[in-house]
């Protein structure tokens, strides 16, 4: 995996290494966050669930959820999602979670997220199948972002496969900016005999 402007990118491809897939990586800075854009991002749910934040007593819903979207993250190896378990669906200071839950306590729409002091980066955020085109996933990650500004979260950092145009959709209309693209170089059978 390389950063798409790394100079030796068009020595591999010479070399026979071929794209099999490409990513990209974004930055939120909470000094210009529009915070309007986010209310009104959760405020659109309301009629779907609601949206909290997850605690260890949502963690079997979460997992069902994980479950059910395995299948669902594109991309390669820089954007694919380790399956839960009961730790890694654990919450704690330095790793929260939103999620949308229906009147059942089902977890419609999960965005776990990594805190390092003022940073925070999205590991990964999911909607059920049929929820999807809802913006739940907007909703689950600007709940994310309000939380974490006034926990003192400066800059927030996500990412995604070039094939998932929903989200990257979902992550401008939030205000998060591209500032990286990424490619994962393989090296085709001829070229390793």
């Amino acid at each position: 995996m390389l950063r798409a402007d790394d100079p030796r990118r068009a020595k591999l491809e010479v070399e026979g290494w071929v794209m099999v897939a490409r990513s990209w990586a974004a930055s939120l800075d909470a000094a210009s966050a529009d915070l309007d854009v986010m209310d009104r991002a959760v405020a659109r749910s309301a009629g779907h669930g609601l949206i909290r934040e997850i605690t260890d007593f949502d963690v079997a819903a979460v997992l069902e959820l994980d479950v059910a979207t395995l299948g669902d993250c594109p991309g390669g190896i820089a954007t694919s999602h380790t399956p839960l378990t009961e730790s890694t669906a654990q919450v704690s200071s330095v790793r929260r979670a939103f999620g949308i839950f229906d009147d059942k306590g089902r977890a419609l729409g999960v965005t776990y997220v990594d805190i390092d002091g003022s940073s925070a980066d999205t590991d990964f955020t999911v909607v059920l199948p049929q929820f999807r085109g809802l913006r739940l996933g907007s909703a689950v990650k600007a709940a994310s972002v309000l939380a974490l500004m006034k926990d003192g979260v400066r800059i927030f950092r996500t990412g995604g496969a070039e094939e998932n145009t929903a989200i990257l959709k979902a992550n401008r209309s939030l205000g998060y900016v591209v500032d990286e693209e990424w490619v994962t170089l393989r090296l085709t059978a001829e070229d390793r005999d």
